[in-house]
């Protein structure tokens, strides 16, 4: 390593500069091909960042909380929550400051806050789009829980807010960060087993009076299971494929007679159809229980995560048996929230940033327009964007 990073007082001139935008230049003038991790570590060593998690139900409560105590380069620094009781909960548990602690209506203090550098939205669907601009506005760095928004206007609305504040936007896709569905993407992309012919997904859950109600409040969801469950599935095809479809059809599949979906679906399948003539078959539900499944046929042989989505216990095999997918179960996300904040450290770009999320609602929206009107929708405007392992 070059002898002007070898003082404290210089490492924190380079972190400066890297702070102000200068950071890709940097890292190529140095000539270091690695990325610059050990700058990340410098700058978690002084300081880990502070993240404020906004809503507080199963998902920051059982996942997002327990992570944020494992990761190196951040940790919980503040809550936004409409209940007092959860606030006194959590402030004591977590030790957190009563002036990091907002509700929906002092939110925007977080502004004058420089222990919150990254606020996470975990939120109900059609709330994104509000905090995030709002967290914009207030000069903080984003990620937003997955579908990104219930519409493409909220979607452009919140990338545009992000961009105007010159902060970071990331879209909580935490598989993207995961061992297993890495290797389905590095895997299929790269053809290990041939050209992919049919990709399958399945994943879906039994909702009943134990679920949260919102999701099958269609103001608040945005949809039923395709908002929820079914974007893994369409996560995981793109990913794998490595290809955005020209073309979707879809089906509704029927009413259970539970009474819980009167405004949303109970379930969709639906077909992404590539350039190339290939196929994925996918399918997302409330009525059933499914464990989640990712599976890929090509030419050579066949690959497949079962269960594929789920927080821990994925697995995966291979027509060759070539343990190429026998990979460690780990945090997704302290992972998911770690790779962030040294995005924010060392001023580089997600790997799913907004556009992605912005991508999927898309995809979103031509599925439900499939399913409505029983006829191919063209998917031809839809961003083209693939993460690339």
């Amino acid at each position: 390593m070059s002898n002007s990073f070898d003082s404290r007082a210089s490492r924190r001139d380079f972190l400066r500069a890297l702070s102000l935008g200068a950071g890709a230049t940097l890292a190529g003038s140095t000539g270091l091909a690695q990325p610059l991790s050990w700058l990340a570590n410098d700058l978690a060593a002084e300081r880990k960042l502070g993240v404020a998690l906004v809503g507080l139900g199963n998902y920051s409560t059982g996942q997002l909380a327990p992570a944020l105590q494992q990761t190196r380069f951040c940790q919980l620094a503040g809550i936004v929550t409409g209940s007092p009781a959860k606030a006194a909960q959590w402030q004591k548990q977590y030790r957190l400051p009563a002036g990091n602690c907002y509700d929906y209506k002092t939110f925007d203090r977080i502004a004058d806050n420089p222990a919150i550098d990254i606020v996470y939205v975990v939120l109900p669907n059609a709330l994104h789009a509000e905090y995030v601009v709002r967290a914009a506005q207030a000069g903080k760095h984003v990620i937003c829980e997955k579908p990104m928004a219930t519409s493409v206007a909220d979607a452009r609305r919140m990338i545009a807010a992000m961009e105007k504040a010159g902060r970071k936007l990331s879209i909580g896709y935490r598989l993207h960060f995961e061992p297993h569905n890495q290797a389905m993407m590095r895997l299929g992309q790269a053809q290990t087993y041939g050209a992919i012919r049919h990709l399958a997904a399945d994943n879906g859950f039994k909702f009943d009076s134990g679920s949260t109600p919102w999701r099958v409040d269609k103001k608040l969801s945005g949809g039923g299971p395709l908002m929820d469950m079914g974007i893994y599935c369409l996560q995981g095809c793109l990913y794998t494929k490595g290809q955005v479809p020209v073309a979707v059809t879809a089906s509704f599949t029927p009413e259970t007679g539970t009474g819980y979906f009167k405004e949303v679906e109970a379930g969709v399948n639906w077909q992404l159809r590539f350039a190339d003539g290939s196929v994925a078959d996918c399918r997302t539900t409330y009525a059933d229980n499914m464990p989640g499944r990712l599976r890929a046929d090509a030419t050579g042989g066949w690959l497949e995560l079962a269960p594929a989505f789920g927080y821990g216990g994925l697995a995966g095999r291979t027509s060759k048996n070539d343990g190429l997918l026998n990979l460690p179960n780990i945090n997704q996300q302290a992972a998911q929230l770690d790779d962030f904040a040294q995005c924010v450290l060392l001023n580089k770009p997600t790997r799913v940033p907004g556009e992605m999320g912005l991508r999927d609602v898309q995809l979103l929206q031509a599925i439900y327009r499939a399913a409505e009107t029983g006829q191919p929708v063209s998917t031809k405007d839809v961003v083209q964007l693939i993460d690339r392992r």
